[in-house]
């Protein structure tokens, strides 16, 4: 079965990663003298590229590049930060529209009963209760509403979407806070989400319950939150271990430096 190679794929597209550490052991290991000039390892797929490295310095404040399965990941959760923001600005749509609705309450009433009679005939031909569908008689409730009422949804619905913008910010920068906030966010509304499709089964409704409890549950599992699978320490080591650099370190001879620069959760 064919494998994607996720380090290549993304050095393919956005360029390799060098670096030349100052501890000459381990600079020999990543350098390669070539007849058209110098080479060094790419700390992201792993092959040599020609020039000079992007950065130098000590091997502990080389940049900790994601490869294997941490660039794996990364990729999943830019995929629900694209879903994120998107959902986001489709609720500030509906928040704007609630707004404008507030403002104009007794004249879009007018213009929906007016139009209303124009349907009639057709409906009562095909023997539909037009007056007393559901669709109809929910948004005539919606009439029935204060403006201090609609307010406040229009409110709550920045909100939510304010945090969905968040959320998508920090997944698509791979920050960890991002990802505790994605799943106390995402869960404290499955409930709802449930509800809603007990009222109304629809295959969107499906697709997104399905989505946000298989997000929860991997970015739970796999980014081991809230202690699960050994936790931050676990999961920094796991990081660590997929570092070419430390790779390297740990073939050669070079001692292992401190890993206070890279454990940012």
């Amino acid at each position: 079965m064919f494998k994607r190679d996720w380090d290549r794929r993304t050095c393919a597209k956005r360029g390799h990663v060098t670096y030349a550490p100052t501890e000459p052991e381990l600079a020999a290991r990543l350098h390669a003298a070539t007849a058209v000039g110098d080479a060094w390892r790419c700390l992201r797929c792993g092959d040599f590229a020609l020039g000079a490295p992007h950065g130098s310095g000590p091997a502990d404040n080389a940049p900790l590049v994601p490869r294997g399965k941490a660039l794996r990941d990364l990729f999943i959760l830019r995929f629900l930060a694209v879903e994120r923001v998107l959902r986001g600005i489709l609720i500030l749509i509906v928040a704007w529209g609630v707004w404008k609705f507030s403002n104009s309450q007794d004249a879009v009433h007018r213009v929906f009963d007016e139009n209303l009679t124009v349907f009639r005939p057709v409906t009562e031909h095909f023997h539909w209760d037009l007056e007393h569908s559901p669709i109809v008689d929910t948004i005539r409730k919606t009439f029935d509403y204060k403006k201090s009422t609609l307010l406040i949804v229009a409110g709550a619905l920045v909100a939510y979407a304010l945090i969905e913008i968040v959320e998508a910010v920090g997944l698509w920068l791979g920050r960890r806070w991002a990802e505790y906030l994605t799943v106390v966010a995402t869960a404290a509304f499955l409930p709802l989400e449930g509800y809603e499709l007990s009222e109304h089964v629809s295959a969107v409704k499906i697709c997104t319950l399905i989505l946000n409890i298989a997000a929860v549950l991997w970015i739970m599992l796999s980014k081991r939150l809230f202690g699960l699978r050994g936790g931050v320490v676990a999961f920094e080591a796991e990081r660590h271990s997929a570092s070419l650099l430390e790779v390297e370190q740990a073939a050669g001879t070079v001692p292992p430096p401190a890993h206070g620069a890279h454990a940012r959760a």
